[in-house]
């Protein structure tokens, strides 16, 4: 049997081509996942790691958690405690460090590195081992600063030219006093780097006479566990807290790893996808190929093969096909992680260089994923083909399904969709996260339950396309007959392409109405011409607001600006505002009371003021982050958006308990003449053009708010190509099976007078008809999953509306018309050519 198994896939090397193919992309895509994933946190890892290699022990500020109503502070790192740490016994060196976001411009005035890879930090002294200088000497007060040499490379900038520096908004002109070269793995993948004299860095980053670390070497010959006891010894316990550089880079590792693992796990759900549609394909492949072979599996059977033994031999054929196409999956998954690191870098992400990492891991997944899904979808057609009694077998008598068959089939079908249905309405009905889990579990029943109706459902659906088709004659009669004479077989083909565009349709749904939502809220809850900000998120100086408030032309502003608190035994952010101005360039909508701010007297949003129980006219008092305690007012009960939320007071009230002059979030500023270019020109004048800030109107905040779901929407769309494109070749597989088994009757055809060209297109309209069968039910199942994730996201988000893009959907369906015509190429082109008296003489 095991000798029969094998001459079979090698008698019908043509027909399972297309089943490998399947296969072999939804490996692909496993493989190439663990392959890019894998090298990306090598690279990574690697980089960070060498920015170890200066420092044996880090000692840091301990952290001092919350405790009862206050707020904890950390404890500064005094030059005093780098001096200790220098004189403790096997240190060779220590040295303070402190650094944090700084923007620096090219010569034509834009961000270098992104954001958040551009850093600034500390020079050492004059010879800081950290940081070689290549050119030029160590920097001296606020006007001079020393620069990496991949951004002296990359913008031209030498030694003695003058360049833009931000660091929290103002901009600064200093000259660069020097290059050096540097490990940093921001650096590497294509950020910058700045440094200043330690005082000016002090001073610059918020660190007055303190520092972020220190970081201490070791001595020749003393380890670095040693090293980081004789600290634990010389320091004071309850202020600060020692790591070894190898328990940092370990850190540093794991960081990396979980990071990844976030984009492994995604891009793996799509490889899953990939391979569920596949699944279809390679079952409804078997089932043919195990039909066509019927009499000679009734032949073993009649000559002593027993129902275990033939259900053996299709599945060492799965075996055989799996395993090839798992190892043709695994080379092309390797080139797939190769291209996938090649775009990153074209993108911009640069990446730092490292090997390519496949791990035995890796190979394995690829040849279990290749040979586990190619034999369980063989499984049942092995199994069905077992229970075939030889003598109907012989005589042909196989075929059809009894009716008991198709109303057991049916009755699963409609169970499961209903169960499908009630979830995942009841999930709608859920708030916050508790309906993620039911909607998804009701999405699968559901998924499930249609596919298994889909038999049921083809009829209905491609008889409704019966007059389009009459319009073709005698091709479109054929057509529609030969899409509905095998329903199973369609119902397979048809929902390998019904999963793909529910997923698209479903995704474009909902970006669509998160799009709508936001561009309301931004539009209707936000007054202001402009909100400013910094690039990276980061908080902006006083002085930007200050700047803008005395600006030509400006009317009204307001900072935005974060404070820790505690509230009823539990940290709670609070907003401080500008109280008069801030109901002049907002209009969020008041639940309970009035929109007042000032004084003692708060606003509060709905989820906040819930969870308190508080209403308008509540009291409660705050602990600040300095220890001081008020009490304060709930004026008003508010809805919140994606910008604004939590609890809003004066900045007045505020200020007195914030840690210097802390900075803001952001400064919303109303002008006399409204939006338009040159008012922005002119924002960006007053604040010396600075490439740190970011100046943006309604329409620039809705669009950077729904950048990310764009961003997401785009990935799945090319994500999810892998799984069209497999639905493709299911088409392709089905049709040519079909040609295949329908020879004799399409010689026929042609004996009595249908030419090649109505061949032609019998064959294409029949897979025209399939696809767009799979077109609708993945349509519709689409805009429904898209309505009920709406809904439970729709409770968090009062602007949400649902929006169904129907040029979209108009757009998805002719795809699926596309795909139908593609698959027909080529089994349209075999029927055509078959010779019509050898078609007939077939059996």
């Amino acid at each position: 049997m095991f000798r029969t198994a094998l001459r079979n896939v090698l008698a019908h090397k043509a027909r399972l081509l297309m089943t490998v193919l399947a296969v072999m992309l939804g490996v692909a895509f496993v493989s190439g996942t663990l392959v890019f994933t894998n090298t990306l946190s090598n690279a990574l890892q690697n980089s960070s790691a060498k920015g170890f290699d200066h420092v044996d022990v880090a000692v840091r500020a301990q952290s001092r958690a919350s405790e009862g109503d206050t707020v904890g502070k950390a404890p500064e790192l005094t030059q005093a405690l780098v001096d200790r740490s220098a004189g403790v016994p096997g240190a060779a060196s220590a040295i303070g460090v402190v650094g944090g976001f700084t923007a620096i411009a090219d010569k034509d005035g834009r961000l270098i590195g992104g954001g958040f890879q551009s850093q600034g930090g500390n020079y050492w002294g004059t010879d800081d081992a950290r940081y070689p200088l290549v050119g030029g000497r160590a920097p001296s007060g606020r006007g001079e600063v020393l620069i990496d040499s991949e951004t002296a490379r990359r913008t031209g900038y030498k030694v003695g030219d003058t360049v833009r520096v931000s660091v929290d908004g103002p901009v600064l002109t200093p000259t660069v006093a020097g290059v050096f070269t540097t490990d940093d793995g921001n650096v590497a993948a294509g950020g910058s780097l700045v440094l200043f004299d330690t005082a000016t860095a002090q001073q610059l980053f918020g660190k007055t006479g303190a520092y972020d670390e220190i970081d201490v070497e070791a001595a020749p010959g003393t380890s670095q566990d040693a090293l980081k006891s004789a600290l634990d010894r010389a320091l004071p316990k309850d202020t600060v807290e020692t790591t070894t550089a190898r328990r940092l880079a370990a850190d540093q590792a794991e960081v990396i790893a979980s990071s990844m693992s976030g984009l492994k796990h995604g891009l793996l759900v799509f490889a899953g996808i990939a391979l569920f549609v596949g699944t279809f394909i390679i079952a409804n492949t078997f089932t043919m190929l195990v039909a066509q072979r019927t009499r000679e599996l009734a032949l073993l059977r009649a000559v002593g093969a027993s129902r275990r033994q033939v259900t053996r031999s299709v599945l060492v054929e799965a075996f055989v096909v799996g395993a090839v196409a798992g190892a043709a999956g695994l080379v092309a998954g390797i080139g797939i992680g190769v291209l996938l690191k090649v775009l990153m870098d074209t993108l911009g992400a640069n990446i730092p260089a490292g090997p390519l990492v496949v791990t035995p891991g890796t190979v394995a997944a690829a040849l279990v994923v290749g040979i586990g899904v190619t034999v369980l979808a063989a499984w049942l057609p092995g199994r069905r083909a077992a229970k075939i009694p030889p003598v109907a077998a012989m005589s042909s008598v196989h075929a059809a399904a009894t009716t008991r068959s198709l109303v057991l089939r049916n009755s699963v079908g409609a169970l499961f969709s209903a169960a499908g249905v009630a979830v995942v309405l009841a999930a709608t009905g859920m708030s916050g996260d508790s309906g993620q889990l039911p909607m998804g579990v009701g999405a699968v029943l559901l998924i499930i339950g249609v596919f298994v109706l889909t038999p049921l459902l083809s009829r209905p659906l491609v008889a409704a396309a019966a007059p389009v088709l009459r319009a073709f004659g005698v091709s479109g009669l054929l057509a529609r007959q030969n899409s509905v004479r095998n329903p199973r077989r369609t119902a397979a083909t048809a929902s390998a392409l019904m999963i793909g565009l529910t997923l698209i349709t479903g995704m474009t749904v909902m970006a669509g109405s998160l799009q709508t939502s936001i561009d309301r809220m931004a539009s209707e809850a936000i007054r202001a011409d402009y909100v400013v900000s910094m690039a990276n998120g980061n908080t902006l100086s006083p002085d930007v607001g200050r700047t803008l408030s005395t600006t030509e032309g400006v009317t009204a502003t307001s900072p935005m600006r974060n404070a820790p608190s505690r509230i009823d035994g539990r940290t709670e952010f609070l907003t401080g505002v500008d109280g008069a101005a801030f109901g002049t360039l907002t209009d969020l909508p008041v639940d309970d009371g009035s929109f007042t701010i000032g004084g003692t007297r708060v606003v509060v949003d709905a989820d906040t003021a819930e969870e308190h129980g508080w209403r308008s006219g509540s009291a409660f008092t705050v602990h600040y982050a300095d220890g001081a305690a008020q009490r304060l007012t709930v004026a008003g009960v508010y809805r919140s958006n994606e910008m604004i939320h939590g609890i809003l007071l004066d900045t007045a009230t505020l200020a007195p308990h914030r840690e210097q002059e802390a900075g803001d979030m952001l400064v919303m500023v109303k002008t006399a003449s409204g939006a338009s270019d040159s008012t922005k020109d002119g924002l960006a004048k007053a604040l010396g053009t600075n490439p740190a800030i970011r100046i943006q109107d309604r329409n620039d905040v809705s669009d950077d708010i729904a950048q990310m779901f764009t961003l997401m929407l785009n990935m799945l769309y090319g994500l999810l190509a892998m799984a069209v494109i497999v639905a493709v070749l299911g088409v392709v597989n089905t049709l040519a099976m079909s040609v295949f088994e329908r020879s004799q009757e399409i010689g026929m055809l042609r004996a009595i007078g249908l030419d090649r060209r109505g061949i032609k297109r019998m064959v294409r309209l029949e897979s025209l008809v399939i696809s767009l069968f799979g077109g609708v039910l993945g349509i519709g199942l689409g805009v429904f999953f898209g309505w009920a994730a709406g809904e439970l996201l729709g409770a968090r988000m009062p602007t949400y509306e649902l929006v169904v893009p129907w040029g979209r959907m108009a757009a998805f369906l002719m795809l699926a018309g596309v795909v139908g015509v593609l698959a027909a190429l080529w089994p349209a082109r075999r029927a055509a050519r078959l010779n019509m008296l050898q078609a007939i003489k077939a059996e």
